[in-house]
């Protein structure tokens, strides 16, 4: 199926239902083929977008319809003002890696992988499994479930030196989602108005949770290599932080991993100066070429708390996650976790926990190590040969993207609205900035749907480069 001729079939009936009356009938399949000059696929390619966004509904044995709609009397809600009163802060919206667009748009904007790279085949009978267990039924444990909180400290445990004692089951909270665990880990150790040391570029997810929380967030200078260590010990000298965030293996979105070196010498910065390593590991699952080593398995003085997610390896449903924590403040983390979260549903826990310790999940991490490996390589390939204007920062070990810097003077806005426009979805990279950009960049995803497209999408994006030099 051509996806741009399905894009200009659905533009076509969206014009025309715009000026049609609620509940008008729409030509038959055999009409709008004939019509249109396209296949019964592409035809069906559109109907199915048009009744996602709402604009038709089907009936079975008698066609399809424009949407139903009632007008209503205009209902006045101006008396929220006074009683709201001012809004303070507000919070930075979230990334446009989150939008929706266009269903025959190449999509190297979101941050999750395509659906053919998730376990379905694990996950399906795990749900399943869990909705006749005690899960489906019983409270779960504020901490979470033994069995899941174990399987991560074990995960750690396998990678942890015999001098060095790793953390235990106790250590381990699991918690509804990253996002939600970074707003804790903030508020917890630096708490509004305190300040966290942050690599820049750094994941907009970080960048927003401190802004909910009220903390003030202290760029760090890092490459892809990692984070320079000098200017890193110069904040913490002048800042009084209380704690670093960074992505130590295959940052978002440089794709930064640390060297050995780079890990040890980071961490005795935050140990000198009594502070906490925020380790995120959010790509654990998606090394290509290298293993990822986390920071905390070279720590057992309570100096590196670690934020590992299972929601992009397992499912975007799987809202899940762990935070370990040793001491003090794992105490502090249930406390702050217990009225926001109460618990993570038992159901979700479950399901996860049966996933990771089938037999079949090793399985799955290799063959899906493969499909990234060939990903990438096919999107570095197609921007190599299309696009002269970009220039691939480094080509990543591990994780799901390209980090693209654009010649100095590029309109990002003005970019991706026309990329856009032409049918490819990009990420402008001045959202993972938590100062301002230092050059023009985007993030390019090699883990999105119809990695076919590639060649494509890199044709277009050098297109719009080219027209704006």
């Amino acid at each position: 199926m051509n996806q741009r001729s399905s894009g200009l079939v659905e533009a076509a009936l969206e014009t025309w239902i715009s000026s049609a009356a609620p509940g008008a009938r729409l030509p038959s399949t055999r009409e709008l083929t004939a019509h249109h000059g396209v296949s019964p696929v592409t035809v069906q390619a559109a109907l199915r977008s048009l009744v996602c966004r709402g604009l038709i509904e089907t009936r079975p044995g008698a066609g399809t319809f424009v949407s139903a709609t009632r007008e209503l009397r205009p209902v006045d809600l101006s008396w929220q003002t006074a009683t709201l009163g001012a809004a303070g802060a507000v919070p930075a919206a979230a990334s446009s890696a989150l939008r929706t667009v266009r269903s025959d748009a190449i999509s190297l904007h979101s941050g999750y992988p395509d659906r053919g790279l998730l376990p379905e085949r694990l996950l399906r009978p795990a749900i399943a499994r869990a909705g006749r267990g005690d899960a489906a039924l019983e409270r779960t444990g504020s901490a979470g479930l033994a069995g899941l909180r174990a399987w991560f400290a074990a995960e750690i445990a396998a990678q942890t030196p015999a001098d060095v004692t790793g953390p235990s089951a106790r250590d381990v909270i699991i918690v509804p989602g990253s996002q939600l665990g970074l707003a804790v880990l903030f508020r917890s150790i630096a708490g509004p108005g305190g300040a966290i040391l942050i690599e820049s570029p750094t994941y907009w997810g970080a960048i927003l949770a401190a802004g909910q929380v009220g903390t003030a967030l202290v760029p760090v200078p890092a490459s892809t290599e990692g984070p320079d260590v000098s200017a890193l010990e110069r904040a913490f000298t002048e800042t009084g932080a209380r704690g670093f965030y960074a992505q130590p293996n295959f940052a978002n979105p440089t794709g930064a991993r640390w060297s050995a070196a780079r890990a040890a010498h980071v961490l005795e910065i935050v140990r000198a100066h009594g502070a906490f390593l925020i380790e995120d590991d959010w790509a654990h699952d998606f090394g290509i070429t290298a293993d990822p080593v986390p920071v905390v398995t070279r720590d057992d003085s309570g100096h590196v708390v670690y934020l590992r997610s299972l929601t992009k390896s397992v499912s975007p449903a799987i809202r899940v996650a762990a935070l370990v924590a040793r001491g003090p403040l794992h105490h502090r983390l249930l406390t702050e976790l217990q009225p926001q979260s109460m618990y993570v549903s038992g159901l979700l826990q479950a399901a996860a926990l049966d996933v990771v310790t089938q037999p079949a999940w090793r399985s799955h991490r290799r063959a899906l190590r493969k499909q990234l490996r060939a990903r990438r390589d096919l999107l570095v390939a197609a921007l190599t040969t299309h696009t002269s204007d970009a220039t691939i920062e480094g080509i990543p070990a591990g994780g799901l993207s390209l980090w693209v810097r654009l010649p100095y003077g590029t309109d990002l806005a003005r970019l991706t609205q026309e990329a856009e426009l032409r049918g490819l979805a990009v990420a402008a990279g001045n959202e993972w900035f938590p100062a301002e950009p230092t050059a023009p960049y985007v993030r390019l995803s090699f883990a999105g749907p119809n990695p076919d497209a590639f060649d494509q999408a890199a044709i277009i994006l050098g297109e719009v480069l080219a027209q704006q030099r």
